[in-house]
């Protein structure tokens, strides 16, 4: 069971995944949380920094969907100005968003990465849906009501699986 909340991939930021990188491993798609993960959950909108990742993403030909379990007017009002398709109300873990996420980049699970700052959500629902999932450390260090429940049991998780030696990332770092 706990094999389902181990990314295949750690980084610290999303900026720290190139296209070139994701080229090589004929990555052709990428599903995104969007809270806490691309920008701060009470930012309602895209960073320049940010602005010029998903450019470069674009002209590698990678496409992007934001996934979130967000309601639509912050999903909708984050992702229509850069012209990103978007699933609002997500019901990660479940795997209905990821498998519609799928569709509309009409790319094979293969050619997909799913990034995301929460175990619970992002890299459990990847992992189940026999995604490649990228783990980045949360953007703000504060949360929203329901996510500071998820991080409580993420924290017992994470201890968990130090204790069985299968976790190869600090957060720390």
């Amino acid at each position: 069971m706990y094999r389902y909340f181990i990314p295949r991939q750690y980084v610290k930021e999303v900026f720290d995944i190139t296209p070139e990188s994701l080229k090589e491993k004929g990555v052709l798609g990428i599903i995104t949380d969007l809270d806490n993960t691309l920008v701060e959950w009470d930012r309602p909108e895209a960073t320049p920094r940010l602005i010029e990742w998903l450019k470069s993403m674009k002209d590698a030909g990678i496409q992007v969907v934001i996934v979130s379990n967000n309601n639509e007017m912050r999903v909708k009002s984050f992702a229509d100005p850069l012209g990103i398709p978007f699933i609002y109300q997500a019901r990660k873990p479940m795997g209905k968003a990821f498998r519609k996420a799928l569709k509309i980049m009409s790319v094979k699970r293969e050619q997909v990465v799913v990034i995301g700052d929460q175990m619970l959500t992002d890299i459990f629902g990847g992992n189940r849906n026999k995604l490649h999932t990228i783990l980045v450390l949360p953007v703000a260090q504060s949360d929203g009501f329901f996510t500071r429940f998820n991080r409580m049991v993420e924290r017992r998780i994470m201890k968990r699986l130090k204790e069985k030696g299968q976790l190869m990332w600090e957060e720390e770092n």
